[in-house]
């Protein structure tokens, strides 16, 4: 087989904020054969996307190709003028982000973006251009194919809106899709239909493809060979199938070691046995969005009559698709966002509707963590001073006091103690939400909201992560609600789980699945998490009137 890809002892340069010459990618090399498609796995920062992104001749700013060769059917993107690459993008090689929210025009209809490199480049006349639009919605299994390029962006889903970007990037016919990290912020109903839309098209079309991900699961489905990366080299280049059964390299078992989390949540019976006192109910919560109509509800219900409760020491997991209520559950507990029916009992106290009006002691005892911390995080401040506020505010230390409680804070969450002069942007995605928890920790909560927090960490960091929740709990006697599309996750440090639909508590489950789920919409859902196994997706098989009827409007 011919190869349509070959890189060749590639180096790349970053220039570090100090002025330093960091070598972040050091001599890769591997191929890519026509219609292949290989997968780029690692953690965070192991050069997945920079090594992609290469293929288009570009590096990111502060960055520099500074050796080796990366040939695209027969041209050396590195060595080619800015002007010729130009022309080789879009056409012979393109790119499906991992936000195609944030790569769409929100002003532009979605059929003038799709068909915009058509015109650039002067490929065919726009009314071919359009009908060749269309046919590529329908192999994506895109819904009203011949009207959803009038749409606006903001008008469809976000699978949907993932699948329009892989459009845009197949309208040229290029030889080489770049996916870096497609299907990351999808839950697992919609990433089973982009993946399999993917698959369908690739496999159609002959088109090769290098696919960026730190899913294995998901690498599993789609992928035809796998370069597994650490720290900008190759531990190990395979077969997909040879990777997942037979891995040659120590970290590569230890990715696939990290992908099936610890089982920590006690078994049913242990409850059974000693009931505790909730520490947190739920009553009969509504609450919404948009203007309060004359019943005193709102516009939009975002959660519709929600009842739970959650015991003192133990861990509450709530999942659905995204826009179910699950975030919005968590402000609502949390004060952030007021409920229009219903009430929230607090270590045996009714709490007011808002933070602003819940007394101080109350605000301590229930801390969130929140979904992304690089936007939870002040840009502006140091940890030290990120740490110091709510040990003055709601524990009024002096300044000794504070330092020393940092340092003791940070141990707690396995940082080193000269984090406290450090900045959020010196810090990588697990250290932030590290930071974050141990923020969450100053107060001495005893529950803590854990919102998606470990959904943007690649599998070994978010294992750690878990890792030192449950240290935690057993050091502090800590409770958690996990709120998460990761099923793997939440079976692994949950004892009771609640599926949500709609605004809408559908199921009531302990982790133990012992009975499975028992709700036709629980069960759709257990049915799409990838497993790792490569024939897994060709082999799925789900009632397709689940499928139809749970399908997002």
């Amino acid at each position: 087989m011919t190869n349509l890809v070959e890189i060749r002892d590639l180096k790349i340069e970053a220039k570090s904020d100090a002025g330093r010459i960091i070598e972040i990618i050091r001599g890769v090399s591997f191929d890519i054969a026509e219609g292949e498609i290989v997968a780029l796995i690692g953690e965070s920062g192991s050069g997945k996307t920079t090594i992609a992104l290469s293929l288009m001749g570009y590096a990111r700013s502060g960055c520099r190709i500074s050796g080796g060769s990366v040939t695209l059917a027969g041209k050396d993107m590195v060595t080619l003028s800015e002007r010729a690459r130009a022309k080789v993008r879009g056409t012979e090689v393109s790119y499906v982000p991992q936000s195609a929210a944030a790569a769409f025009n929100p002003a532009q209809t979605i059929m003038e973006q799709v068909i915009e490199i058509t015109r650039i480049h002067d490929l065919m006349p726009p009314a071919q251009a359009e009908a060749r639009a269309v046919d590529l919605f329908k192999a994506l299994s895109l819904p009203n194919a011949e009207t959803i390029g009038s749409r606006y962006p903001h008008q469809v889903s976000g699978g949907q809106l993932q699948r329009l970007s892989a459009a845009m990037a197949l309208i040229a016919d290029p030889k080489l899709v770049i996916f870096d990290e497609p299907t990351t912020a999808l839950d697992v109903t919609t990433q089973i239909e982009v993946l399999r839309a993917f698959k369908s098209v690739m496999k159609k079309s002959a088109i090769a493809g290098i696919y960026v991900s730190h899913d294995l699961a998901v690498v599993a489905q789609i992928a035809d060979r796998i370069v597994v990366l650490k720290g900008g080299e190759i531990q190990e280049i395979g077969t997909t199938e040879q990777i997942l059964k037979a891995p040659a390299h120590a970290y590569t078992r230890e990715l696939l070691a990290a992908f099936e989390p610890k089982h920590y949540a006690r078994p049913l019976a242990e409850t059974v046995a000693s009931p505790k006192p909730p520490l947190l109910e739920v009553l009969d919560i509504t609450a919404g969005y948009g203007p309060i109509q004359v019943d005193g509800l709102p516009l939009m219900k975002a959660l519709k009559s929600v009842s739970f409760r959650l015991e003192a020491g133990r861990n509450l997991g709530v999942i659905g698709e995204s826009g179910c209520g699950k975030s919005t559950l968590a402000r609502v507990i949390a004060g952030i966002l007021p409920q229009a029916k219903g009430d929230i009992i607090f270590d045996g106290r009714q709490m007011a509707q808002t933070a602003a009006a819940r007394q101080k002691e109350e605000l301590r005892k229930l801390q969130m963590v929140f979904q992304f911390a690089d936007t939870a995080l002040n840009p502006s401040k140091s940890i030290g001073d990120i740490l110091g506020r709510p040990l003055s505010f709601y524990h009024g230390m002096n300044a000794r006091a504070r330092e020393a409680r940092i340092g003791q804070l940070l141990d707690m969450v396995r940082l080193p103690s000269t984090v406290r002069h450090r900045r959020a942007a010196e810090l990588s995605g697990g250290q932030k939400q590290r930071v974050n928890l141990a923020r969450a920790l100053a107060a001495d909560p005893k529950l803590i909201l854990c919102d998606e927090i470990t959904s943007a960490l690649d599998t070994v960091v978010a294992a750690a992560i878990l890792d030192l929740l449950k240290e935690l709990q057993r050091e502090l006697g800590l409770s958690y609600m996990f709120i998460s599309h990761d099923l793997s996750t939440v079976r692994a440090i949950c004892d009771e789980v609640i599926v949500m639909y709609q605004g809408e508590k559908v199921e009531d489950m302990p982790t133990g699945l012992d009975q499975g789920p028992q709700h036709p919409y629980s069960k759709l859902l257990f049915s799409s998490v990838p497993k790792l196994d490569p024939g897994w997706l060709d082999g799925l098989e789900q009632d397709p009137e689940l499928v139809r009827a749970f399908a997002k409007r």
